[in-house]
């Protein structure tokens, strides 16, 4: 597509610009300054507002979010951006009826570690945790809880909240000598876990379990497990928000890595790959070892992944 081309629909998206060297100028249509703080450069294709910092790698990705339906096809079909067949099912989806949300209670055993006054029986899942590298902010931040007793004896209980504030899911993890180290509820895993808390206009890590979570920070979601399949939940609400992702898996499972990253990719999600080795998942390195490797994690690009696939035939 031309430039030419490209300035008409983002005027048509954005409003009026004006050009500053290589730079296009618009009002942020997220902070709404008053002033033209969001610069555009169509050579780099990347954006950023000096106001609020709303940034990105791809300017499709204003089209997407900020352009009426028939600039974002436009601008898809001329830049070969998604197959345009799909294009009206994921973007609009105001028609779709709201599914209710699922709920499931924590197991009546139940007994929350971010309590002041704590039973004796906390001291092994508190050492637990410890020694994994949690500790009692990381406690009160997920809610973490274990049983004693019941179905869930011995195992560390990590709640997961929706956006009606009720639970929905629950990881259930032993801390004691259990052969079997997780056991997961009797409920659908096709949730988004700890949606609540989670801010999809925001740069988003997807991990694979909820230590992981814990030990990325903030805006991280597991995936629980290797897999994030194109109708789930999760993967719905990424490409409905435009969310940019960072990829931290298990380096095991590089193989379904590359899939799901050819799959956001369809979608022209912005993705980043964070490199784990020589760990054997993100819940054994501190923080500032992942904050550290998501700085220095790969962008993406189509060809990337093409290459990648090759070279793993």
């Amino acid at each position: 597509m031309s430039d030419g081309k490209k300035r008409s629909i983002l005027r048509s998206a954005l409003g009026y610009y004006h050009q500053s060297g290589n730079e296009l100028l618009f009002a942020c249509p997220k902070c709404n300054h008053h002033k033209n703080k969001l610069s555009v450069n169509l050579e780099r294709d990347v954006f950023k507002c000096w106001v609020c910092e709303y940034a990105g790698r791809s300017i499709y990705r204003l089209v997407r979010r900020y352009g009426n339906y028939e600039q974002r096809k436009e601008w898809a079909q001329f830049t070969q951006q998604i197959d345009v067949s799909t294009f009206a099912e994921i973007m609009l989806q105001e028609d779709k009826l709201v599914e209710e949300e699922q709920t499931l209670d924590l197991p009546k055993e139940f007994v929350s570690l971010a309590n002041k006054n704590l039973p004796k029986t906390s001291l092994y899942p508190l050492n637990y945790l410890e020694s994994r590298g949690i500790f009692k902010q990381d406690i009160i931040k997920w809610k973490i809880g274990y049983c004693d007793s019941g179905d869930f004896e011995s195992r560390i209980i990590i709640p997961s909240f929706g956006l009606a504030g009720k639970a929905n899911f629950f990881i259930a993890r032993a801390y004691g000598d259990d052969w079997r180290k997780y056991k997961n509820p009797q409920a659908s895993k096709d949730i988004i876990f700890n949606e609540l808390y989670l801010d999809f206009d925001e740069d988003m890590v997807l991990v694979e379990g909820a230590f992981d979570a814990i030990k990325a920070g903030d805006n991280a979601v597991p995936i629980l497990g290797s897999t994030l399949r194109e109708h789930s939940k999760l993967f719905q609400e990424i490409v409905k928000n435009d969310t940019p992702i960072y990829i931290a898996l298990d380096p095991d499972v590089d193989r379904k890595t590359l899939q799901i990253i050819k799959l956001l990719l369809e979608y022209d999600i912005e993705v980043h790959k964070i490199n784990i080795l020589p760990y054997n998942d993100v819940g054994e390195m501190s923080r500032q070892q992942f904050l550290k490797r998501k700085e220095e994690a790969t962008f993406i690009k189509s060809y990337d992944y093409l290459i990648n696939e090759i070279l793993n035939l």
